[in-house]
């Protein structure tokens, strides 16, 4: 065995030009090209098929390392390990290493930068962008995201869980999707430690023992004719707004940005894309009389595509209305609060079921199971309990009394 070993001499190595495999023997051999480029080769059998392992170039690996290597491949031969597997698995786990040096500030820009443009607010990357920089950065931004544990996103929460409950909560959010980003391209393992159920309810008090929901104070259903009838007296763009907020029940968002091209004043029909829906799907919206009177006085003035548009050539500012509030002196009321006096009036005034009402509202109806059978929006159901909400408006005020669902 021993003069199978050690049949190469290297002060021959040099000499060597011609393309061939030469034995040094113990499967370790010395491998020329074509273009006279010189390495270690270790030959073997495993499994009954033949392998080849490089080593390394004559170069960079001498005679006595490359011996070296081929004793610790046969070595694990012997110990029925296959030295080329052997080798891709630890390359394979420096890899794992290398990626997983990667910090929760760098996953989480890289989470924004992958999903921004899937999201239906433009602004929702500045919101996640500002919430991690003001209470996630400074405690975890720096850290390698495999290292983040519950014991640091506590540290991240609990400052602010029962101060700033609902922000606290959507970073909760936030955390818990990059982490699981990070966990599905392998920088990190194990379970999400920012995941409420199972991990951190039972570390923080749930948030509705803690936050009380604020509702959008609203003006009594009562009292709507009489604030219309004050609102007629308003000069300007906003009090238009305000009106067609009120008569179309739409949130100041969906009135504010909409624009020419989405109403079919014919058919008394205004379609908001669902873009700009915050239920994801398109909404279509009834016209009264009442509202397509406002619409047509402004057609006849428009200045570009937008329905309300700013002196800046864009849409209202989602302040207008608010400011228009305070010089009425109703400080006590908000813009979205009228989507509760009108949704309080259909369901104490009206017969009309609460899935009309609630589909005027473009609010999701039901489970994921009534709304694969709801097929369609009640369309006509809603064109007619518009009509009554928006004579309600404009009627002096008077007792209630129940309206009867027209057959």
């Amino acid at each position: 065995m021993a003069r199978e070993i050690g049949k190469l001499v290297p002060v021959t190595l040099n000499k060597i030009k011609q393309k061939g495999m030469y034995p040094d023997g113990g499967n370790l051999y010395l491998q020329v090209t074509d273009a006279g480029v010189k390495s270690w080769i270790f030959r073997y059998m495993i499994d009954g098929k033949s392998r080849s392992m490089g080593l390394g170039p004559l170069n960079a690996l001498s005679l006595a390392d490359a011996r070296m290597l081929a004793a610790e491949c046969r070595k694990q031969l012997s110990q029925g390990i296959d030295p080329l597997a052997a080798r891709r698995a630890e390359q394979a786990k420096v890899k794992l290493l290398y990626l997983r040096n990667i910090t929760f500030k760098q996953c989480a820009e890289a989470y924004i930068e992958a999903h921004k443009s899937g999201w239906r607010n433009a602004k929702h990357a500045s919101q996640w962008t500002n919430t991690l920089t003001t209470y996630a950065y400074p405690t975890i931004g720096g850290l390698m995201v495999q290292d983040v544990d519950v014991g640091l996103v506590l540290k991240v929460l609990e400052p602010i869980w029962k101060t700033k409950t609902e922000t606290a909560d959507r970073l909760r959010g936030r955390i818990e999707a990059i982490l699981d980003w990070a966990s599905s391209r392998e920088y990190r393992t194990g379970d999400n430690p920012a995941r409420w159920r199972g991990k951190l309810q039972n570390l923080l008090p749930a948030r509705s023992k803690i936050q009380q929901v604020k509702h959008h104070p609203a003006l009594p259903y009562d009292d709507i004719s009489e604030f219309v009838a004050a609102l007629e007296l308003q000069e300007g763009l906003a009090a238009e707004a305000l009106k067609m907020v009120i008569l179309t029940a739409t949130r100041t968002s969906e009135t504010i940005n909409a624009k020419w091209d989405e109403f079919d004043l014919k058919n008394k029909l205004w379609v908001i894309p669902a873009n700009r829906i915050k239920t994801g799907k398109e909404h279509r919206v009834p016209l009264s009389e009442s509202v397509l009177k406002i619409l047509k006085e402004l057609h006849e003035k428009r200045i570009n595509d937008h329905v309300f548009p700013s002196r800046n050539g864009k849409s209202l500012s989602n302040m207008a209305m608010l400011v228009l509030l305070r010089r009425m002196k109703r400080d006590d009321i908000t813009v979205h609060g009228f989507r509760s006096t009108f949704r309080d009036w259909a369901a104490e005034q009206t017969n009309y079921a609460r899935e009309v009402a609630e589909a005027a509202l473009s609010h999701a109806v039901g489970n994921a199971v009534e709304a694969a059978y709801r097929r369609g929006d009640l369309f006509e159901k809603r064109r007619k309990l518009m009509n009554e909400w928006a004579r309600y408006c404009y009627q002096p005020k008077t007792a209630g009394k129940v309206i009867k669902m027209r057959a």
